[in-house]
């Protein structure tokens, strides 16, 4: 089914008389020919999330039980260890921040060599390139999904208040699945040239988690942290789906404008990387 989904989008260039040189390509023609495999994308998505845990005795259940035991053990920690006061609910605080962040930074890494790991398919036939960072990201939504299912579980056994506000999970969703997707295929394609570069990805999100507002609100932060996490690219993100359950911080629209003004300018940078040199990545692979 795959292989033949694949020949489709492979035969869909040839078929207008596409060219495999190393020309620019126009921005609607990358659109058009992205859209246009949306069923590779689908289908690669649904095969590399089950081919996860096709060998795992647990199975799927691998994909809600990772967040949910993380969550706990962070909510555990830094509410009685460190005694961090975020307020209402802590476990539901941390969860709807944790939600979001795995769903982000699990799909970095992978992503980030998918057009490097994938040369395989990658130089035997021509489908746009930028498919295959998307394919991680696809793949964790099938993940994502059941988390949701959690983060009403956690906020009906912490008494938070449901409201229209829940409504907010909707574009808090869109924006995390954007935010993503930008970022992802900026790295895979700088990654086809800088080699170096999931490395760097590895080390940054080490750190990257402590300046987002995931496990403490930003309130808490001492001010010079508090100015950079208002500014960190999932900070508003995150502060989002807080907006949608627990309640987000105080003055927490400023985060969000940076967020959707780094998804956009991601947006742009991806499109004029891929329209530039999406038909030559194969030659350096």
């Amino acid at each position: 089914m795959v292989s033949a989904i694949v020949r489709e989008a492979a035969e869909q260039p040839s078929a207008e008389g596409f060219d495999l040189q190393g020309e620019s390509t126009s921005v609607a023609d990358l659109v058009r020919r992205t859209v246009g495999s949306r069923r590779l994308l689908l289908m690669l998505s649904r095969k590399d999330f089950f081919v996860r845990y096709r060998r795992a005795s647990f199975g799927l259940m691998w994909a809600v039980v990772l967040p949910l035991f993380q969550a706990v053990v962070l909510a555990l920690v830094f509410s009685h260890i460190a005694r961090i006061q975020a307020g209402g609910n802590y476990p539901t605080f941390v969860y709807s921040g944790i939600l979001p962040w795995i769903f982000f930074s699990g799909s970095l890494p992978g992503a980030v060599g998918s057009i490097v790991d994938g040369q395989d398919i990658a130089t035997k036939i021509y489908f746009p390139r930028v498919i295959l960072p998307m394919v991680t990201v696809g793949a964790n939504l099938y993940g994502f999904g059941p988390g949701l299912v959690i983060l009403f579980g956690f906020a009906l056994i912490g008494h938070v208040q449901f409201g229209l506000n829940w409504v907010l999970l909707v574009p808090a969703t869109i924006l995390m699945v954007l935010l993503t997707t930008s970022l992802c295929v900026v790295l895979a394609a700088l990654q086809v040239y800088f080699r170096d570069l999931r490395y760097v990805v590895a080390a940054a999100l080490t750190a990257w988690i402590y300046v987002s507002p995931v496990l403490y609100p930003i309130k808490l932060a001492p001010h010079l942290l508090r100015s950079i996490m208002e500014v960190v690219p999932t900070t508003g993100m995150v502060e989002l789906f807080r907006a949608a359950s627990v309640g987000p911080d105080p003055g927490w629209h400023t985060s969000l404008y940076c967020t959707l003004g780094w998804t956009g300018a991601l947006l742009a940078a991806a499109l004029l990387l891929y329209q530039r040199f999406d038909r030559v990545f194969v030659d350096l692979l």
